[in-house]
């Protein structure tokens, strides 16, 4: 509940602060006197978009500060989801700079104006004239009938299970859309993949088949070239061999004269050893040369393959050929992993299914034993509040599709008077018969949850006399159990107000300014005597007022 509201620097408000109590309160005040503007302020605090012209004195901030009682309330789980510090009696605090900057705390932490929102919902409920046009939206019939249907823990699993319905089936078609596209390349990567495992290609092929390939291509070169080699090294008179070998006999004949001249005698021998072993290494080579055209086509033709492939795909070695392949193989992989993915969300998102189903049909199960209940205590609210002759068909049908709220549709019909058809209530009910729907409405409302404080801003409008009362007594029930305050111009209805706070505007240093003030029970008979009678009170304005608070 609202314990205190105080206000600071906004619209015609310089400063005040009020306290609230429980119960049933209304609040008075002349047209233009500054009720809109205390309904502004809450709205601030409740996360509404601010800007400069709420500001009385542009030069300095304006502060609006509430602090509220909920203990009762069970909100400790939107404190924690929103990361607020929670308190019994949480307090938050609007503040809009002169440089148009809005800032929000709860509890003096700052918060998002977002966040604020979804808090204020669980605060205060601000019933104006435009909520009661809502009345005629589906979402809030369904939310009246699933309030008396005790749904709330149904359609949070519903709600959650929905969340992921919605994510299930979006990830299956993610993965067909991605097997379509894999399907319609699979043909060409198949073709491309079969051409790379065909050609058996292994890492360094290229470089020994490009060696061989030289090698056989020239030949008789080679071949010209060892045997002159040869020739050079072991012709008897000139030869390399020889020429070493008599090198090696003369120093021979003086290494043990001098360490330097055996030095000299040692590495020339190694030197004709070395060489006697290149020759003989030459020689090999020599022997092994074979002229063979069938080989060198083989090789050429095995060589234009991987030429082949390389031009195709843009690449210059076999290992990045064995790359592609790698990637083409993994390709044709994913493709049945694809299958088997799809297979896997679809029998889980046929399970979601199932299980939405049920939630759904139970759902509705309880939706359609909760109607009576609603039409029953809506009627009575509706004759107390002189409509005797109201009906309601509430109809109730399951779709196919999936709702926030679950698979059923609902046609909220009404007939305000004997022998009239049925018709949506934004056709066929007055301006003041919504007003009294609306009432009911969250009269009954109020037995079955925990409601917020709630304002009625001039419900009453459109209604007088005898149903005024009505609409009192019925506003003062619910204040039985909850915060309820109520804007009228009304005498019936203020006078039934546990607290009676008034609304007014006084000139303070030639300024304008509007305040809100508890009124005493003779402050009370005397304002409801104006309301009454106007400015000039008389005896009888007087006695009516006692009358009405007696």
């Amino acid at each position: 509940m609202l314990t205190s509201l105080s206000i600071k620097n906004f619209a015609l408000i310089e400063q005040l602060s009020i306290e609230f109590e429980t119960g049933f309160s209304t609040i008075t005040g002349e047209t233009g006197a500054g009720k809109s503007i205390l309904l502004g302020a809450l709205g601030l605090v409740l996360g509404k978009r601010a800007d400069l012209t709420s500001l009385k004195n542009k030069e300095e901030k304006c502060v609006i500060e509430a602090q509220f009682s909920i203990a009762k309330y069970n909100l400790q789980s939107v404190f924690e989801s929103h990361d607020f510090d929670y308190d019994a009696f949480t307090i938050i605090r609007r503040e809009i700079l002169p440089s148009g900057k809005s800032r929000a705390f709860v509890n003096d932490s700052p918060v998002n104006v977002s966040d604020l929102q979804e808090l204020g919902a669980y605060l205060i409920d601000i019933h104006s004239q435009q909520q009661t046009q809502e009345l005629s939206d589906q979402k809030i019939q369904f939310a009246i009938i699933d309030a008396i249907a005790a749904n709330g823990n149904l359609l949070e699993h519903y709600a959650t299970l929905l969340k992921v319905y919605k994510a299930n089936k979006a990830s299956v078609q993610k993965h067909r859309d991605a097997f379509a596209l894999a399907q319609k390349e699979q043909d060409y990567n198949a073709f491309l993949l079969n051409e790379l495992v065909e050609a058996k290609l292994i890492a360094g092929m290229q470089e020994e088949w490009e060696q061989s390939y030289q090698q056989l291509s020239n030949v008789e070169f080679i071949k010209e070239n060892l045997e002159k080699s040869l020739a050079l090294a072991e012709t008897d008179q000139i030869g390399v061999i020889q020429n070493l070998k008599e090198i090696k006999a003369a120093l021979q004949k003086i290494s043990n004269l001098s360490t330097d001249y055996s030095s000299v005698f040692e590495r020339v021998n190694s030197v004709l050893i070395e060489f006697d072993d290149v020759i003989s290494e030459v020689n090999t080579l020599a022997e092994q040369l074979v002229n063979d055209p069938e080989q060198l086509e083989l090789l050429n033709q095995k060589l234009q393959l991987i030429y082949t492939l390389q031009k195709k795909h843009q690449v210059n070695t076999v290992e990045e050929l064995l790359v592609i392949q790698g990637a083409l193989e993994n390709k044709a992989f994913e493709v049945q992993h694809l299958e088997d993915a799809i297979a896997k969300l679809e029998k889980e998102l046929d399970r979601n299914e199932k299980e939405l189903n049920q939630l759904a049909l139970t759902l509705h199960h309880n939706r359609e034993q909760s109607i009576p209940i609603l039409v029953e205590k809506l009627t009575g609210y509706l004759i107390q509040l002189g409509m005797p002759n109201s009906q309601f068909d509430l109809q109730l049908s399951q779709h196919e599709n999936y709702f926030p709220n679950g698979k059923d549709e609902l046609q909220f019909l009404f007939s305000a008077n004997k022998g009239s058809d049925f018709g949506l209530l934004k056709k066929v009910a007055s301006g003041g018969e919504m007003s009294r729907i609306m009432l009911a409405v969250k009269a009954v409302l109020a037995q079955y949850s925990k409601l917020p404080t709630l304002i009625f801003d001039e419900i009453d409008t459109g209604v007088s006399g005898e149903i005024a009362n009505k609409m009192a007594h019925i506003m003062e029930e619910m204040g039985a159990n909850m915060q309820v305050f109520s804007i009228t111009h009304l005498p019936q209805i203020a006078a039934r107000g546990k607290q009676h706070y008034k609304v007014f505007k006084e000139t303070v240093d030639n300024q304008t300014q509007s305040q809100i003030i508890r009124l005493k029970h003779e402050e009370r008979i005397k304002e409801l005597a104006e309301m009454i009678a106007g400015k000039e009170l008389s005896e009888a304005a007087i006695n009516h007022a006692k009358t009405l608070l007696n």
